[in-house]
């Protein structure tokens, strides 16, 4: 039996952090895969956006409704100390248009070496390749069986994360673990992820992207829920970052409606009314070309409306003129389903954050055990706000263990 002060199950960027900052006198890392940080290694396709510009209070509308539990973590450690966190240890980053923040080399590798490295600095031992099998809590101890080993400590960090891109190791144990321990689980769900759609017909789009569009999700008829973000047409369906972040909301069957020309419906009806009342022989795609919007894809909306584009306004029927208008303005496509675990970047659902302090990240029912990260039911949008989540629930909670260690 192996006894430590302070045990943190992962080894992803919250463990490590919460290793890294934590005071305990005994300090080990659980990493079930031969080497930690593998899921860090591909974050941002490797290049590691590792968090967000801007006041720390603008974070907060990137949690979807979760997103009051996170306030105490982020105001306790910001996105500003996290960028000096890296920048006093050598690290050059930068900031694209977006206020996405990357190491400039664009490595997630050089995250990874810092936060490794730091291990090493602070002599806390990393016990990789050592799954945990099963935690129990005594009156004052928790004991916890891996595959090579047992061992026991005073304070418990559970931050195995959740379950998007399971081969990097992300398959829910802590769930299992927190579940074990009397906690409940909010069921996980795939977050960050594109949808597939019914039917889909502009296949011959993909690659094809529309700024800062609205977007309308309708369930049973009935709009329940709007966005407004970047889209991009793949394959089979939609993607970018403004479908990514509002794919939380989203179940298969549901109806998204695009606004593709940003205008609302009934101005762009009264609009080309009163240009084909004033203007009549203007064409189609000449009226268009007020609005941003890709002509391969005006093409084939016209085409569904068996339009020309060359066809002039005074020439279009009332009933083709409505359909024109709803289908540039709310364009419908029917869900068939999300990204599935494989292709989600985070996941919606976790400990149940009822049970957990937000001001400490301990446990409300078990003495010392405390969350951290993504095993939480927390879920950001893109641009880093996941990993300045982990970052900052890391913190949040060794901070907690080493002001109980002093008194």
């Amino acid at each position: 039996m192996q006894i430590f002060d302070t045990l943190i199950i992962g080894g992803g960027p919250a463990g490590l952090f919460a290793a890294i900052h934590c005071q305990s006198l005994k300090i080990a890392v659980l990493e079930k895969n031969a080497e930690p940080g593998k899921k860090l290694l591909i974050s941002g396709s490797g290049q590691c956006n590792f968090t967000h510009e801007g006041d720390i209070s603008d974070f907060l509308s990137h949690y979807g409704s979760n997103f009051r539990f996170l306030k105490p973590a982020l105001r306790k450690f910001t996105n500003i100390q996290l960028m000096n966190f890296f920048t006093q240890r050598g690290l050059e980053i930068i900031t694209d248009k977006n206020g996405k923040v990357f190491p400039a080399s664009l490595r997630s590798s050089d995250i990874l070496k810092i936060l490794t490295g730091e291990c090493v600095k602070h002599n806390i031992s990393i016990f990789s390749h050592d799954a945990v099998l099963t935690v129990e809590k005594t009156a004052d101890e928790f004991l916890i069986k891996t595959t090579a080993d047992k061992y026991s400590c005073k304070n418990l960090i559970i931050a195995t994360g959740g379950m998007s891109y399971p081969s990097t190791g992300s398959t829910g144990d802590g769930y299992h673990f927190a579940k074990r321990l009397g906690h409940s689980i909010i069921p996980p769900k795939p977050a960050l992820a594109p949808v597939f759609i019914r039917h889909f017909t502009m296949a011959g789009l993909a690659g094809v992207s529309l700024h800062d569009v609205p977007i309308f999700l309708f369930r049973a008829n009935k709009k329940i829920a709007e966005h407004c973000g970047d889209i991009g047409f793949t394959h089979k369906g939609l993607s970018g970052p403004g479908i990514l972040d509002f794919s939380r909301n989203i179940q298969s069957g549901d109806v998204i409606k695009l606004n593709i020309i940003k205008q609302n419906t009934e101005n762009f009806r009264e609009t080309f009314i009163k240009t084909a009342e004033k203007e009549g022989k203007m064409t189609i795609q000449m009226l268009m070309k007020n609005y941003d919007i890709p002509r391969n894809l005006m093409k084939l909306i016209l085409d569904e409306l068996n339009l020309e584009p060359d066809r002039k306004l005074a020439q279009i029927a009332r009933e083709q003129r409505n359909n024109l208008v709803i289908l540039f303005c709310e364009y419908p496509f029917e869900v068939e389903s999300t990204g599935n675990f494989n292709m989600a970047m985070t996941t919606k659902g976790g400990v149940s954050l009822n049970e957990v302090s937000s001001k400490t990240m301990e446990s409300k029912l078990v003495k010392n055990l405390y969350f951290a990260g993504e095993v939480l039911d927390i879920d950001g949008d893109t641009g880093g706000y996941n990993l300045q989540a982990a970052f900052s629930t890391a913190y949040l909670a060794v901070d907690a263990i080493n002001i109980k260690s002093l008194s």
